[in-house]
């Protein structure tokens, strides 16, 4: 009966948690619209409106949910202990966080690579005496998803009068990467200047290249860590089914005593952990 308590407790402080979660981040996104309506740039011209939404936008609240549901549905379905459904419904969840980080950041890679050859292309047909504009829309028609809509977006927008420095910063409000923040500088300050363009982006999609290729070669080497911990969280796992397949009265006697359930709920909990700690460690920062 404590330990059914205890499960629902838990369940409430969660769900409380992601409630309070949900609703700040709902009522930031309405005061920064709110900010957007009033904000204007230089000599009172209205800023454009921004946006949709992000390229990079990540589902955090996710993961937290399907561990929630994942937790429930084994005490309920299953029938498992309280305490062995907290630990694979917290394992669950942080195995989930962990999947979306990683699409997250292939992503991020991926759009990182199409804006280096977005720059390609624009280099290419500056070369061949193409203005500014007329590159730009050369690389939009050849760039491909989920680049190619927000650079259409940009292109439509001057095209119909909006301040071009506006408009390309609303491009890094987009992307929200440092590449593309200096991609939007170079042609914000190229079109405010003037001057050859095509030197200067040949310096940009050169730098944006060496991003890629060092964070390819920093995932590179934490791939081997990575796969150990994966390996023995494996073997854990599978000498505690030989143990239970050779001898299975007494497992099931250890698994029925409380200090039994803590025990191996504590170490699952303890390797989600670890598993935290390893990919926090591994990941780059740059």
């Amino acid at each position: 009966m404590f330990e059914s308590l205890l499960l629902i407790g838990l369940l409430a402080v969660v769900v409380t948690i992601l409630l309070g979660a949900a609703r700040r981040m709902r009522l930031n996104r309405l005061a920064e619209e709110r900010l957007e309506a009033f904000e204007t740039v230089e000599f009172g011209r209205p800023r454009p409106p921004a946006a949709n939404r992000s390229l990079l936008r990540r589902h955090r609240l996710a993961p937290w949910l399907i561990g929630l549901f994942a937790g429930v549905g084994l005490h309920l379905v299953v029938g498992w202990a309280p305490l062995f459904s907290i630990a694979a419904g917290a394992v669950v969840a942080i195995l989930s966080n962990q999947a979306e980080i990683f699409w997250g950041i292939r992503k991020t890679a991926r759009i990182e690579v199409q804006l280096a050859d977005t720059i390609d292309l624009m280099i290419g047909a500056l070369g061949a005496g193409a203005g500014v504009m007329v590159a730009l829309e050369s690389a939009t028609r050849e760039s491909r998803e989920p680049l190619r809509s927000p650079l259409a977006e940009m292109v439509g927008r001057i095209r119909l009068g909006d301040d071009p420095r506006a408009v390309f910063e609303g491009l890094y409000e987009r992307v929200p990467l440092e590449t593309f923040l200096l991609f939007a500088s170079t042609l914000g300050v190229q079109w405010e200047t003037g001057g050859s363009l095509a030197p200067t982006l040949a310096t940009v999609g050169r730098t944006v290249r060496d991003r890629v290729e060092l964070g390819r070669r920093i995932r590179s080497n934490t791939v081997q860590s990575q796969l150990s911990t994966v390996v023995v969280l494996c073997v854990t796992y599978f000498i505690a089914l030989v143990m239970w397949r050779s001898n299975p009265e007494q497992m099931q006697q250890f698994l029925s005593t409380t200090v039994g359930q803590g025990i191996v709920a504590g170490s699952m909990l303890l390797q989600a952990l670890g598993m935290v700690w390893m990919s926090a460690i591994s990941r780059m920062k740059f």
